[in-house]
């Protein structure tokens, strides 16, 4: 059977009816909408503006990961109110608890949060680490204070949560955690760098220690003024200091095999300043303050990159961790305009998130009347992209009124998970289930963007269409059998699994279809049941659109 919607991937416009594009015209109405729409030429794909049906769901996915239920949808597009609605409903879902979860798990595929044995986190370091992400989200901790409480942290990973930050880094020699740092606050790959580029970064964490406590699995992570560091970088000779910090334009990568406790360390920035450490101060501290002062080149940048590409599907440096002088951005004035407002709201994220999803550049059609080979770069249509692992399988529960059963390899503590725990709200990454794990859950191993796979493969389509697990959902719902056993008329039935499934009412053609299929001359509850597999099957509820 198929159901309209199937076409949401074609390069044109549906004919026969279009659920999917608004009669709006295209209005600049903030600088986001002008620095978009003045890159765009004759050839790029004209942009449209999507409906309201479409922009419910985009905005309940892309705030808070999780469906509208029908009578949300509904209220929605019934609301006249046709200026205001839409920053409006930004407004509220960025104050809904739903939102703490889905960017706590977002934050968490990136902070590497997933227990791990025998090393690496433990399921209540897991725990308290994602607590500690979620508290700082629902308090809008600035951004800025969210990093340097991370980077400077010491003490107990079970008792200081930012702390698991080193905990979880799978590589804990100095290169390894520079390497790490600047991957999720740089947003830069270490692999580009020369050798004593990274050899003088990793001087600032060349002195953080781990040790274990009397407690089962609990260690203290610690700045140890005394140890002994086996390889540092020196000032380069003619270097200018000025207090305790040094520069200059020469090429600063002479290495020392050893330098003794007691002289001083030299450390390099990655902008290539040479600093000497005081012995009285913990250089994770120095390297902190240097990173999230505005004019860091590198910080304010990759932060408003990740959320861009978050939000948008793609950066505006892509990809969002690889930020590099051959790596251009799309948008230079977007991105420096993003990057002014940001430090200007004193490092804001939902100030941020509020002034992209209010944007009419968020809220084109994914739909376009052309195409061009580089039109996902342009922004010009919204871009289609598989619903996350987690967003899926909650989708299609709260569709069905059923759960998941989540487990971890991992042994106890804190492996007993609620049976209505959403998976976007799951703690720790150890913590799957089958579904997760075949639909492209990030492993959270190395904190990359492209760990996390929305790819669309054979297996996964098999799964909706044949698997006993979906059967099993749909048959067992007590939502969907509330809805089928309903006296009314099949219309109206039909109206209400649409605005479930998929947010918005059925068009003419799709009445038709689905009409002649459940006979509607008599209830037959398997012939609905059909249908909502079909509509679950079907592109438009599988994508972000």
């Amino acid at each position: 059977m198929l159901i309209a919607g199937a076409s949401l991937l074609a390069t044109e416009l549906p004919r026969d009816g279009n659920p999917y594009v608004a009669s709006m015209p295209i209005e600049p109405k903030c600088d986001i909408d002008r620095l978009v729409l003045s890159k765009l030429s004759p050839n790029n794909p004209k942009p449209t503006i999507c409906s309201d049906a479409v922009f419910v769901r985009r905005a309940f996915l892309d705030c808070i990961g999780t469906l509208p239920s029908a009578a949300e949808a509904k209220q929605f597009i019934d609301d006249p109110d046709r200026e205001h609605k839409r920053t409006t409903l930004i407004d509220e879902l960025l104050q809904r608890p739903e939102y703490a979860d889905y960017w706590a798990m977002k934050w968490a595929d990136a902070l590497r949060i997933k227990a791990e044995f025998p090393i690496n986190l433990w399921p209540n370091a897991a725990q308290a680490y994602h607590r500690w992400v979620r508290a700082s989200l629902v308090a809008n901790k600035p951004y800025d204070q969210f990093a340097r409480e991370l980077l400077t942290a010491s003490g107990s990973n079970f008792r200081v949560a930012p702390v698991n930050f080193y905990r979880a880094i799978q590589n804990k020699t100095p290169e390894g955690i520079a390497s790490a740092v600047a991957l999720t606050f740089m947003g830069t790959r270490t692999n580009g760098w020369s050798a004593a580029r990274l050899a003088g970064t990793a001087v600032f964490f060349s002195q953080l220690s781990y040790k274990p406590t009397a407690e089962w699995k609990e260690e203290i992570v610690f700045w140890d003024s005394l140890k002994v560091v086996e390889r540092a970088d020196s000032v380069a000779p003619g270097s200018e200091i000025v207090g305790t910090v040094a520069t200059s334009n020469d090429d600063l990568g002479s290495l020392s095999n050893s330098i003794d406790a007691n002289s001083p360390l030299v450390a390099i920035f990655p902008d290539g300043t040479t600093v000497q450490l005081s012995s009285d101060q913990d250089p994770r501290e120095v390297f902190a303050a240097w990173l999230i002062q505005p004019k860091n080149p590198w910080f304010t940048k990759a932060a408003v990159n990740r959320v861009w590409a978050w939000l948008m599907g793609r950066g505006i440096i892509e990809q969002a961790d690889d930020i590099r002088d051959d790596n251009p951005p799309s948008h230079p004035e977007l991105l420096a305009y993003l990057e002014q407002e940001f430090v200007d709201s004193g490092y804001d994220l939902q100030h941020l998130y509020r002034l992209i999803l209010t944007s009419q550049v968020y809220q084109f059609s994914a739909l376009s009347h052309s195409v061009s080979e580089d039109h996902p770069a342009t922004f010009a249509t919204y871009p289609l992209r598989r619903l996350d692992a987690e967003v899926l399988i909650d989708a299609i529960n709260s569709i069905t009124g059923t759960h998941e059963l989540y487990t971890s390899p991992i042994p106890e503590p804190f492996t007993y998970i609620p049976r209505d725990q959403p998976a976007i709200a799951l703690a720790d990454g150890s913590i799957t289930s089958p579904f997760l794990a075949l639909f492209g859950r990030s492993p959270r191993a190395t904190g990359m963007a492209n760990e996390k796979s929305n790819r669309s493969v054979s297996s996964q389509w098999l799964h909706l269409l044949n698997s006993s697990h979906i059967q099993q959902k749909l048959q067992l719902s007590e939502p969907l059998k509330q809805m089928f056993s309903v006296r009314r008329k099949p219309e109206l039935t039909l109206e209400e699994l649409y605005l479930t499934v998929l947010s918005r009412r059925p068009i003419e053609a799709e009445i038709e279809i689905a009409m002649g299929y459940v006979k509607s001359s008599k209830f037959n509850r398997n012939d609905w049941l059909d249908l909502t597999w079909a509509l679950i099957n079907n592109t438009e509820f599988l994508y972000r659109h």
